[in-house]
């Protein structure tokens, strides 16, 4: 019989266990704790390994300006540019205070047109100018001068449509301006309609075309009809005759396209109209006729471009820049707002909405279509949502010079709430443009 104590009694080997198990822990405890002086170990909530927090649109709203001091919004931005793989999406973002103010001196540019000149005009409230763009999910850069002439070293751009592609133009030579002097080569005489610059330290050159449709039309005037005529199946060739010209194009129109009208499907067949009463054709509304000379003027750059054209071309629609007046524009409306608004405050909506989604949509067809074409490329310059929250960023009564200058501040004067003060919110355009052809030279180069 086996005994309890025989049965309790343990083994050599496992007496052996016992002492050698403390001194194997004696010996390795030095190492492990060199090993952690030499390289801690972070916990999960460290703030050097803590996981990049990307505030979705939908609550950022609930996020005032005041909130993202400098520091901190370039940390964001690093966090999410390193974690974000996909093109940043620059419609999507809010105005942050920025403490660098302009890219440029407004009293000191030559180039801005008198009535956007909201400097030299007397206006004192400059809290306009401290503020930037700032997308959601990835960073929009300051403009850098150096890296345009780089893309566009003898080359030429041209802004073509209506007076926000001049607004937009005139921005832009105010920008480059503050590192290189452009020429003045080309001029129409017709209220500088058409015009062009060179930049001799570069061979840059920098046009403006007047169309306000981009198709074919007529304008009314004082000694003709009240009304538009607009040829909406062929383009404006005072501009689409220099197209083998530019290398790069920025498009823009829509304001035109509100204005009373007749529209032609040909040069005798009329396809409606846009408020004309007394005229007996159908009426249309403008939405169908914007679509139409918008398709209409990019089949014709694809057509007439092709794939034999020795130079690349890139095209920009820039998207519809809604107006803030408060009241009638025609009697005494006024955008007297001093600060961006809040994205809460403020939704795109109505006709600046549907607007935007024609331009974009075209946009995208003529994209399909332009893959058949090499050396061309088309994007859309959206620049709607960022405009419309800002109502403090026109001229307003400051069109003029010194609106209240015989001291009646409380006066009704004509403002302008369409157009954008330089510098200005509109400087944001240049700097996205720029952004997208940074990208473009990224993937294949301009």
């Amino acid at each position: 019989m086996v005994s309890i104590t025989n049965l309790l009694k343990e083994p050599r080997h496992s007496q052996f266990i016992k002492k050698l198990v403390p001194w194997t822990i004696y010996a390795l405890l030095p190492i492990a704790l060199f090993r952690l002086y030499c390289h801690p170990i972070h916990l999960p909530d460290s703030p050097i390994h803590r996981t990049p927090q990307i505030i979705p649109s939908s609550s950022s709203s609930s996020l005032s300006p005041p909130h993202f001091s400098p520091s901190s919004v370039h940390e964001e931005e690093e966090e999410v540019n390193a974690i974000n793989e996909t093109p940043c999406d620059y419609t999507d973002g809010q105005w942050v205070p920025d403490k660098l103010g302009p890219l440029y001196n407004g009293s000191t540019c030559g180039t801005i047109k008198d009535a956007q000149n909201c400097i030299v005009h007397g206006r004192s409230d400059l809290g306009y100018l401290y503020w930037r763009w700032k997308p959601h999910k990835c960073s929009l850069p300051r403009f850098d001068p150096s890296k345009f002439f780089h893309f566009m070293t003898n080359k030429h751009i041209a802004f073509i449509g209506d007076s926000m592609a001049r607004n937009q133009l005139e921005s832009l030579l105010c920008i480059l301006a503050s590192v290189s002097t452009p020429e003045l080569v080309y001029t129409s005489g017709e209220d500088n309609k058409f015009r062009r610059w060179n930049f001799p330290s570069h061979n840059l050159t920098v046009s403006v075309y007047w169309s306000p449709f981009l198709v074919d039309g007529i304008e009314k005037s004082n000694a003709g009809p009240n009304h538009n005529e607009l040829f909406l199946h062929r383009v404006n060739e005072k501009w689409a005759v220099d197209l083998d010209d530019f290398n790069l194009v920025v498009f823009s129109i829509g304001h035109w396209y509100l204005h009373p009208a007749v529209y032609y499907e040909g040069d005798d067949s009329i396809m409606g109209c846009h408020y004309c009463p007394g005229l007996n054709h159908t009426e249309i509304g403008f939405y169908d006729a914007l679509r139409k000379g918008l398709r209409t003027t990019f089949e014709a750059v694809i057509d007439r471009r092709g794939s034999s054209s020795s130079n690349e071309l890139g095209i920009f629609l820039a998207t519809f820049s809604p107006s803030h007046f408060e009241g009638e524009w025609d009697k005494a409306g006024a955008c007297p707002k001093t600060k961006p608004y809040k994205e809460s405050e403020k939704k795109l909506e109505g006709m600046d909405a549907e607007i935007r989604a024609i331009e974009v949509e075209e946009v995208e067809e003529a994209k399909g279509r332009a893959k058949q074409s090499g050396g061309l490329r088309i994007a859309a310059l959206d620049v709607t949502k960022l405009s419309l929250l800002r109502p403090d960023g026109h001229p307003g009564p400051y069109m003029h010079p010194f609106p209240y200058g015989n001291g009646g501040v409380g006066e009704r004067v004509q403002n302008d709430c369409v157009h954008w003060c330089l510098p200005g919110p509109v400087d944001t355009w240049n700097e996205i443009l720029l952004q997208i052809m940074n990208t473009w030279e990224q993937q294949s180069g301009l």
